[in-house]
């Protein structure tokens, strides 16, 4: 059993590395600087073994931003109908406050990408990121057709959680310059979760 799930872990650590490597040349190069090679300089990988995985920079590209996308989902994807909005967004902020402060990487690079147009992601903005919206709005929807939340617009609430959770990641020199940090501290993501969730819980009439 080991000797059959061996391959299955080379290929899943090669793979994290050359992700991890790649949001690092991403954020400095932007998607034009950046290359199939200083991403394998930096993974410490020979490039054709790069190549092997993703056969392409705009795949490695994709992947990158999926995988953030991925962490997005998974943060709200265990929310059930019947546990309620309440729930729902006090699950949804704390996971994407968690998010941005634990990888800052993916979010900052997911939003360098959006900022410049989403030039080399169109088609998977349309599809992928659409259906994400779409299938959380429609969870929204129901409590408010069900009378469990006043009635406002699914898609701008969770645009509202969006930014503001993912600000501290984009933002983070910003937020430290002002606030004379040269880092966050442990308490912050409890204290920003926390001022977040009774702020737009009021806003939705839900406190």
């Amino acid at each position: 059993m080991a000797k059959n799930n061996k391959p299955q872990k080379i290929r899943a650590t090669s793979v994290n590395k050359i992700l991890s490597a790649a949001q690092d040349e991403f954020i400095l190069q932007g998607y034009k600087g950046a290359t199939v090679q200083a991403i394998a300089d930096n993974a410490g990988m020979p490039k054709a073994n790069v190549l092997y995985y993703f056969k392409s920079k705009e795949n490695i590209y994709h992947a990158v931003l999926e995988q953030t996308l991925n962490m997005w989902d998974r943060g709200i994807g265990d929310i059930l109908p019947e546990d309620g909005p309440k729930l729902a967004i006090e699950k949804f902020i704390k996971a994407k406050i968690t998010m941005s402060f634990t990888n800052p990487k993916a979010s900052k690079i997911y939003a360098i990408e959006i900022i410049q147009g989403a030039q080399h992601l169109q088609d998977f903005t349309r599809s992928y990121l659409h259906q994400w919206v779409e299938k959380k709005a429609k969870v929204f929807q129901c409590w408010i057709d069900n009378g469990e939340m006043p009635p406002i617009d699914p898609i701008s609430l969770i645009f509202l959680i969006w930014s503001s959770t993912q600000h501290y990641a984009d933002f983070d020199n910003q937020i430290l310059t002002i606030m004379n940090r040269t880092h966050y501290q442990e308490d912050d993501i409890t204290r920003i979760t926390n001022f977040l969730t009774d702020f737009i819980l009021r806003g939705c009439g839900l406190k």
